[in-house]
């Protein structure tokens, strides 16, 4: 399954604004970088791309705006450290939920919707009353 498409563009800025947020030239930005994005980026990669557009833009400033917007609920931070260690990458919350199958020989990661996750994380709702916040890791043969 491709990288989702944002659903409008724009549409990060405009959450941010209708919460009463303050929207800098710097966090325009940041947020036009995540918004637009083909493919899960880490923070390095977020700011290589931002001083592209503003060499005044810091690290520190990445990762503030990374941190608002998660906590406002709008991107996701991957810890898929199977395949580069410490590295987290970051992606705008998509309206369904799915999964992150990545390759742990080449590291390509793929995204995966179906039905029967939908079906599963209800399961896991009834079984043991929460999906949110587990990890999951497959073992047993192939």
């Amino acid at each position: 399954m491709p990288f989702p498409e944002t659903e409008a563009p724009g549409r990060l800025q405009a959450e941010l604004m209708s919460r009463g947020l303050r929207m800098t030239r710097q966090r325009r930005i940041i947020l036009g970088i995540v918004e637009t994005a083909k493919q899960h980026l880490d923070a390095s990669q977020i700011l290589r791309k931002a001083h592209k557009l503003d060499a005044q833009i810091d690290r520190v400033t990445v990762y503030r705006t990374l941190s608002l917007l998660k906590r406002h609920g709008l991107v996701d931070e991957l810890d898929l450290m199977h395949l580069q260690g410490e590295k987290h990458y970051y992606e705008r919350r998509p309206q369904r939920d799915h999964i992150h199958m990545a390759c742990l020989r080449c590291g390509k990661i793929t995204e995966f919707e179906s039905d029967l996750f939908d079906r599963l994380k209800e399961q896991i709702q009834r079984d043991i009353g929460q999906t949110r916040d587990y990890f999951a890791n497959r073992s047993g043969s192939a």
